[in-house]
């Protein structure tokens, strides 16, 4: 793996010879309260752990399977419980960027920007958020190749983004199904980023109930430990108190 692989996040470091990043929150901010409680939990798990822990949910899930789905509560009240979480626990945070126009706002608060797996290829989204200055971390499309994510880090760099990183997080194998490739790990890294491993979204399973989706959470662990073996940079998992 290249050697000078890193970005900053905040006040941390991320690559080679760093602490191990883990991005952790809920999926979508549901309230100030719940965030509060997962942030505060993630600092009191970190008190046995040599890791650097961002805290990570969504003010808006764009890109929901059903149009009734719930989204969240919306850029201006989501990035006041992103400050919140970030002043009581003193834990960087991020959130998802959808739209170009969002991005220096989202910047105000968040320590790394990141762009969801769909919009892995949009270039005016890159560009915006590599003009923050902030980190940015580009999920790989579900349809992209590892190889092709060299042209994702050359937009942001061309932006002049200088703490990019790239995360896996499943190829589509058919239809509803993800499959991990261990050998992107290290062509991603390749390209002088860290790289990410996105543990549970990886065992999902597109559309499985219909109008939303699921996934085989017994998966977490061991692809989380596979491809902690190939090697990777950082590791980010959904986390909520009542995950059913």
């Amino acid at each position: 793996m290249t050697a000078d692989a890193s970005a900053s996040i905040g006040t941390y470091r991320c690559g080679s010879g760093q602490p191990l990043l883990v991005i952790a929150g809920p999926c979508v901010i549901e309230s100030e309260k719940l965030c509060l409680e997962i942030a505060n939990f993630l600092v009191e798990l970190n008190k046995d752990l040599a890791v650097n822990i961002v805290f990570k949910a969504s003010f808006d899930k764009a890109n929901r399977t059903a149009a009734s789905s719930k989204r969240g509560p919306g850029l201006e009240k989501g990035l006041e419980i992103l400050q919140a979480v970030k002043d009581a626990s003193g834990l960087p945070v991020t959130t998802d960027v959808h739209l170009p126009e969002q991005a220096s706002a989202v910047a105000e608060v968040c320590d790394m920007l990141q762009i969801p797996a769909f919009l892995c290829r949009q270039t005016d989204l890159l560009l915006a958020a590599a003009a923050t200055g902030k980190a940015v971390n580009v999920k790989k499309g579900q349809f992209m190749a590892a190889a092709d994510m060299q042209h994702v880090v050359a937009k942001l760099v061309a932006g002049g983004c200088h703490d990019a990183m790239l995360c896996e997080r499943g190829t589509f194998f058919g239809y509803g199904r993800l499959v991990n490739d261990f050998a992107g790990l290290p062509t991603m890294r390749s390209f002088g980023v860290p790289v990410i491993f996105d543990a549970t979204h990886s065992v999902q399973q597109p559309a499985s109930h219909g109008d939303s989706t699921g996934g085989d959470r017994r998966l977490v662990e061991p692809l989380a430990r596979a491809a902690a073996a190939v090697g990777i940079d950082g590791i980010f998992f959904e986390t909520h108190p009542d995950p059913d």
